[in-house]
Parts: C-alpha cells; sequence; structure tokens
C-alpha cells in the first residue's frame, strides 16, 4: 500500500506539472498567435488549441485503444516552440510513471482515471458540462508534434490501408480460439479447421488500424543528418518553426478519409485474401 500511495501521489504530481506546462503553451500563443489552419475548424484559434491540447477524455461508446485526432498546422516563434518543448518534456514525465504504475500497481490505473480530472477545477467543469466520467491516459501523454526545422511546405493526406500483423503459431491459434465458448458452432468449425493443416504453419493476426493523417513534411535547408524531408502521423496540431508567424504552403485534405482503399495493393502480398479464423482475424500466408 505504501508503494501505491507513493506512485499515486508522484502521477498526481506529474498530471499537475502537465496542465501548468500545456496552459504556457495556451498563454503564449494566446500573447502572440501566429499562422494557423485547421482540418475542421474555421477559426483556429487559442480557443479550438485549448480544446485540442486538453481533451483528455472518454466519450461514450470510445474503443480504449483508439484517440481522438485534431489536425492542425500553427507556425510557432521561439518562445512558443520553447513552450511545447517543456509540454512534451511533462508528458514523457507522466507516460513514464504511467509505465512504471502498470508494472507495479496495475490495480491503480481506473483510480486514476477517475480522480486525476478533479484536482483541477477547469478540467472538473469539463467534466459535467460533456457528461464524461474518466482519462484518456494516451491523449495525456501524447506529444504535441513539432517540425524539426523550418518547412518549405507540407502536403497532407489519409492513410487509410495501415494494419499491424502479428505472427501466431498454430498451437496459440488454438488456445485463443478455446478461450472463447468452444462449444459454438462457429468456434467448433475454426477448430477443426485448424486442426486440418500443418502444426508447424505459421499464422497471421491482422488488425486494422484507424485512419490516420500522414503529413509529408519539406525542409527548407537539410537538416544535420542531410533529409531533406520527412513524413510524421498528424494526431494533434504541428508546430511549425516560422520566425515571421507565417505557415508554409500546404494544402488543404477533405476533412474525412476517403471510403475504401486509396492505395494500390501491393504485387508482394503475402497474405491470402480471405480469412482463416474470423473470430480471432488469422488469416494464412499464401503458398
Amino acid at each position: 500500500m505504501e508503494l501505491q500511495y507513493r506512485l499515486l501521489a508522484e502521477l498526481e504530481a506529474a498530471f499537475d506539472h502537465l496542465i501548468e506546462r500545456i496552459e504556457a503553451v495556451l498563454a503564449v500563443y494566446a500573447a502572440s498567435p501566429g499562422e494557423a489552419w485547421a482540418l475542421e475548424s474555421p477559426r483556429p484559434d487559442a480557443e479550438w488549441l485549448r480544446r485540442a491540447l486538453l481533451d483528455f477524455w472518454y466519450q461514450d461508446g470510445q474503443d480504449g485503444r483508439a484517440t481522438r485526432s485534431y489536425v492542425g498546422l500553427i507556425a510557432a516563434d521561439e518562445a512558443l516552440l520553447e513552450a511545447v518543448a517543456r509540454a512534451n518534456a511533462a508528458k514523457d514525465r507522466f507516460g513514464t510513471l504511467l509505465t512504471r504504475i502498470r508494472e507495479q500497481a496495475g490495480a491503480l490505473i481506473p483510480e486514476i482515471k477517475a480522480v486525476l480530472p478533479f484536482r483541477h477545477p477547469v478540467l472538473h467543469d469539463h467534466l459535467r458540462g460533456q457528461g464524461l466520467a474518466r482519462l484518456h491516459l494516451k491523449q495525456c501523454w501524447r506529444h504535441l508534434p513539432v517540425a524539426d526545422a523550418p518547412l518549405s511546405r507540407v502536403r497532407l493526406a489519409w492513410y487509410s490501408s495501415g494494419r499491424s500483423i502479428k505472427r501466431l503459431s498454430v498451437e496459440d491459434a488454438e488456445r485463443r480460439l478455446l478461450k472463447l465458448d468452444a462449444d459454438a458452432p462457429h468456434v467448433r468449425i475454426q477448430l477443426k479447421r485448424l486442426a486440418g493443416i500443418p502444426s508447424g504453419e505459421p499464422l497471421a493476426q491482422v488488425q486494422r488500424q484507424a485512419p490516420v493523417m500522414r503529413a509529408n513534411l519539406f525542409f527548407r535547408e537539410p537538416l544535420a543528418d542531410g533529409r531533406l524531408r520527412r513524413a510524421m502521423n498528424l494526431p494533434l496540431p504541428l508546430f511549425i518553426p516560422a520566425a515571421d508567424g507565417r505557415l508554409p504552403d500546404h494544402n488543404r485534405p477533405l476533412p474525412r478519409p476517403p471510403k475504401g482503399r486509396t492505395r494500390a495493393k501491393r504485387s508482394d502480398e503475402r497474405l491470402e485474401d480471405d480469412v482463416f479464423l474470423p473470430s480471432l482475424r488469422v488469416y494464412r500466408y499464401r503458398g
């Protein structure tokens, strides 16, 4: 119990520090705003930025793995960049403590999600007004994106074909199926199907990923390592070094990702088209 109380106290202090650092970012921006653009807001002003940077909440029915995005571009002077760097350092501290708590006192996580917001009156009022009740911890510690150097242009595009692939053995797949209702007809069918392939055959469990906005950044001058461009996901507004307060040339993508696949299917696709074990999203590799 002593360890739990100590870890919780450290996390509360880290959360307080995180909020202070974000408030500092907002204060610097409000005092001297540069040009800004946002995907879904005609007026990406200081109030819009506040909503974006302090959206830490689960919404009803939200998948715990999903986070909300606030796509935007902000021209940042030196003072704003320094404030963002300090906020990101506070996010790192918060994330590191969360990892320790998950490893050493995982039972604290539900309490953390419910209790931390009430330490800050503004956040508490937001919770009551929106009917929200729990922190979304990943939305607390995810970094504010920052371009490495001044940019000549930015090109934004939806990336809708992402997926993660985890290799499974036949034994792994059988164990996972048996954790389901092994007497259910659809599970029995899949177990029988699994029994009909070689025990040493590798399988692939596929997780489709939510569409994300990708930003291709083109630097005015080569970086120290010689790079002239960089690609990055953009879940939050991108802060771009700009001493003159102006944004670089940029496009304006659609506010929603296009339906269906937008990229050509790879010619070296290794997975079969049809799912092999639907309950587990498991595919066989092509022979």
